[in-house]
């Protein structure tokens, strides 16, 4: 079973983003390869933190050594190689997978270059982080084409348009 914990801070509008960041969350499950942790009987816990652009600076600085805002940062309190084996070892059935933070002012002006709602951009850094949090990343192409082909699959079951330029190989 999936939970998802949400904290939103101004200036986020007040939306129902329980429901909206829920749906995200469970989409990006659902392509991953961990979609069987939707109804299983473990809790698999992810935060979800709506803030603003200082915050995520702070964090980005602090984590990553850049001293910028960015869209979404990721903290996975799980190793993607324990990812298999997690809810097995989990004394009391729940199992934190991690935190995600999204930056207000970033994600809006992203949103506008983009002709989207923040709402639906949210939905997509949502999405963007849970993968992160289940071990998938984009340093690398062979990884990045795995984790971008979720995404995609993510959001148009989201009804939501794919944010990715069709690639000429």
């Amino acid at each position: 079973m999936l939970e998802v914990a949400l904290q939103r801070e101004t200036p986020w509008p007040e939306l129902d983003w329980e429901t909206l960041a829920g749906a995200a969350v469970r989409a990006a499950f659902a392509e991953s390869p961990y979609g069987e942790w939707i109804e299983h009987h473990s809790t698999f816990e992810i935060s979800v933190r709506l803030t603003g652009d200082d915050e995520v600076r702070a964090l980005n600085a602090q984590y990553r050594g850049k001293d910028k805002p960015t869209n979404v940062l990721s903290f996975p309190m799980v190793q993607p190689d324990l990812l298999d084996t997690v809810s097995l070892n989990s004394d009391d059935g729940e199992v934190l997978l991690g935190d995600i933070a999204l930056a207000h002012g970033v994600c809006a002006a992203e949103a506008v270059e983009r002709g989207v709602s923040v709402e639906a951009h949210a939905q997509h850094l949502i999405v963007h982080g849970t993968l992160h949090l289940l071990g998938f990343d984009h340093e690398m192409d062979a990884e990045a084409e795995a984790m971008e082909a979720m995404e995609r699959a993510a959001l148009a079951a989201l009804g939501l348009h794919d944010p990715y330029p069709v690639r000429e190989d």
